[in-house]
């Protein structure tokens, strides 16, 4: 029998509404929603059983969108998942208090180690390591900053301090429909034992069950974005062929 894929619904928060980005550039935006909280109910109802929501405006330190993560949180019965812009644990324990079921920081990771690694001590696996890198190359601030650190080593120190799950997204792929880099998922869940959260590319029912099917076990969950706004990949039919 085949393992199942938890599939996390992306919603990326950008000035109050839903969009998505090509590679993480800015300037590159699609507008899809006005209203994030009814899109979420709808993945929801298409069966999903969690949802991934991304502050944008966080992240690129152009404002913050907390009421709408908390409307969305209010809405929905199942565990949300939230990043972008966390700074500090002042900024963890505001979207814990928002609702969030987990908190993913990327930045703090490599530009105050020390202050992450208390912060997997303090919160345990309601943080989540988030991992972004083009190739061997990780970059941070909404993407915008290409750090010293490499993948594997940033991989290797986030498990050193107790990450018990990653999310890994290949931003060349983000956003463009091409699959997943699944040799790199593979390579990335062979560095440590963690559990990985797939990110970036998935276009298809194919590339998904590709994913599933190419990657070690511990890759046990997958983002997925701009294919559900376009309608190349069907939610509740997803959800029935990978869970």
């Amino acid at each position: 029998m085949s393992r199942t894929l938890t599939l996390y619904p992306a919603i990326d928060l950008r000035g109050g509404f839903a969009v998505r980005l090509e590679r993480g550039d800015p300037s590159r935006e699609t507008r899809y929603d006005a209203d994030p909280v009814a899109r979420a109910r709808a993945f929801v109802a298409a069966g999903a059983r969690a949802l991934h929501v991304v502050d944008l405006d966080g992240a690129f330190g152009t404002g913050e969108n907390h009421a709408a993560l908390r409307a969305i949180c209010a809405a929905v019965d199942v565990p949300v998942q939230t990043g972008g812009g966390i700074r500090s644990s002042n900024d963890v324990q505001a979207r814990l208090d928002a609702g969030a079921h987990a908190v993913v920081i990327g930045t703090l990771l490599v530009e105050r180690p020390d202050d992450a690694r208390e912060l997997f001590e303090r919160f345990g696996e309601r943080i989540v390591a988030g991992i972004d890198a083009r190739g061997e190359r990780v970059a941070t601030r909404g993407w915008l900053t290409q750090v010293g650190v490499t993948r594997d080593e940033l991989v290797d120190s986030v498990a050193s301090w107790g990450a018990q799950r990653i999310v890994y997204t290949e931003i060349a792929r983000d956003g463009m429909g091409g699959g997943y880099d699944v040799a790199a998922l593979a390579h990335v869940a062979g560095i440590a034992e963690v559990r990985i959260t797939a990110s970036g590319g998935a276009s298809t029912l194919d590339d998904l069950r590709a994913l599933r099917d190419a990657t070690p076990a511990n890759v046990d969950a997958a983002i997925v974005g701009r294919a559900l706004y376009e309608g190349t990949l069907d939610l509740a039919q997803a959800v029935a062929a990978l869970t």
